[in-house]
């Protein structure tokens, strides 16, 4: 008996005991991790998870730097780097349409502006306006006026625009322009007149990679730029001009001539792999978005304006094809107040000049730090400023996405078939999802 009772008394101990441990855990939890009512779903106060699909280098790069100065300035506001990784943001945008859906958002995430965001978010009513955000930091004079509609809907501002990058670029090697004696162009006979030269030369005049097929529509809508200007550009995604319009009919023979100087392996080939024909010499030039400017200097140790140069597509000097991405605050989420902390750090001079040297792009804001910038970036500053801005089909902001997966099948198969009937026709016909 006596042994029975010194090991009951034992149990009885070590009870209270786990009951004393359970009440100190919940009175610290409660005093470090504030309100704890964050059972009932949704983000917890103090907290704040960042959802994009940024991992590669560069990117990634980016993100860490304006978490960093978010957590310097907000040491008591967790962050999560929810990114997800794959397909060029194919994967995250899966995953996040399954979590807006099923009511879970993440706290804020990343969306290119202009209809990926209006036409997505914007109008299934998942989004909260932030008019108030853009008053309180005096932006409206910060970013152009035109970046603002982007992500604007009836008179409503939705998000708030980190990074951009310019689609209607031409990168070219400049050892291969001066040794045949090639002329930066600056008009399509121009361009066709040194393709020739170049490929008679043996140099390949175009260097592409479509084995995803935005490459293309990058290709085309830049023609279409050039060919309608800045102003019916945008009247065509608006559904005021028809895609069998003449100059829409022009812009798709432009292209079917153009795709005669690419590289015979295009199909097989994803932009940095084509990117890497120009920087071996073997092509001249490539139109890619100018993530390829870090590219070339950050993963291939080339110098920008030696090794290689750039220019505007033919046609659109005076127009900047906008690829930007933006973070908003999704209706559904508790902890508003730590996401708008968030968002005003991203939109702060600080917070772009964070993370777009790093990212490879440019600042939203027109009154960012040049001095922390390359050449290649400094110039598009200026162009930023100077140029009419206008968005882009392939990167999601002119059009729906519906309109926009119709457009790159159309696309894809006019670059196997050359069939400028059928282009128009196909894109005529997709023209109500737009």
């Amino acid at each position: 008996m006596h042994v029975k009772k010194l090991f009951y008394l034992l149990f009885v101990a070590l009870v209270l005991l786990l009951a004393a441990c359970n009440s100190d855990s919940d009175t610290s939890g409660e005093a470090e991790g504030g309100d704890s009512s964050g059972d009932d779903g949704g983000e917890s106060a103090g907290k704040v998870e960042i959802f994009s699909w940024w991992t590669g280098a560069g990117e990634e790069d980016g993100l860490l730097a304006l978490i960093d100065l978010f957590e310097e300035k907000h040491p008591d506001i967790e962050v999560e780097n929810a990114a997800v990784a794959g397909g060029a943001g194919t994967n995250a945008k899966a995953v996040l349409a399954t979590r807006m859906q099923g009511n879970d958002p993440p706290s804020t995430f990343q969306v290119h502006g202009g209809e990926e965001l209006n036409k997505s978010w914007v109008a299934a009513d998942k989004m909260e306006p932030l008019n108030d955000l853009y008053e309180e930091n005096e932006w409206m004079d910060k970013f152009p006026e035109e970046l603002i509609d982007l992500v604007s809907q009836d008179d409503n501002i939705y998000s708030v625009p980190v990074n951009i990058h310019r689609g209607n670029v031409f990168f070219y090697n400049m050892a291969v322009f001066e040794e045949h004696g090639i002329e930066v162009p600056t008009n399509f006979d121009e361009f066709f007149e040194a393709a020739d030269a170049l490929q008679e030369a043996g140099v390949v005049p175009v260097a592409l990679g479509d084995k995803e097929s935005w490459t293309a529509t990058q290709v085309f809508e830049n023609i279409l730029l050039g060919v309608l200007g800045p102003d019916d550009y945008k009247k065509l995604f608006a559904g005021e001009i028809g895609f069998d319009d003449d100059r829409v009919v022009e812009a798709a023979e432009i292209f079917g001539k153009m795709l005669d100087y690419v590289n015979e392996d295009h199909a097989s080939r994803n932009w940095q792999d084509s990117a890497q024909l120009v920087a071996n010499g073997e092509a001249a030039m490539i139109n890619m978005g100018d993530w390829a400017k870090g590219y070339f200097a950050n993963d291939l140790d080339l110098k920008t304006n030696e090794d290689f140069g750039y220019f505007p597509f033919p046609a659109t000097d005076d127009s900047f094809t906008i690829i930007t991405d933006t973070f908003g605050l999704p209706k559904g989420v508790e902890n508003t107040d730590e996401v708008k902390e968030f968002l005003t750090v991203l939109g702060s001079v600080e917070g772009q000049d964070a993370f777009n040297p790093l990212k490879g792009s440019i600042p939203a804001r027109v009154d960012a730090d040049p001095s922390k910038y390359d050449e290649y970036g400094t110039d598009a500053m200026e162009d930023f400023k100077n140029s009419r801005l206008v968005p882009s089909l392939a990167h999601g902001s002119a059009a729906s996405e519906g309109f926009l997966t119709k457009a790159n099948q159309a696309v894809n198969i006019f670059v196997t078939q050359r069939d400028v009937d059928n282009l128009i026709q196909a894109l005529t016909n997709a023209a109500g999802e737009m």
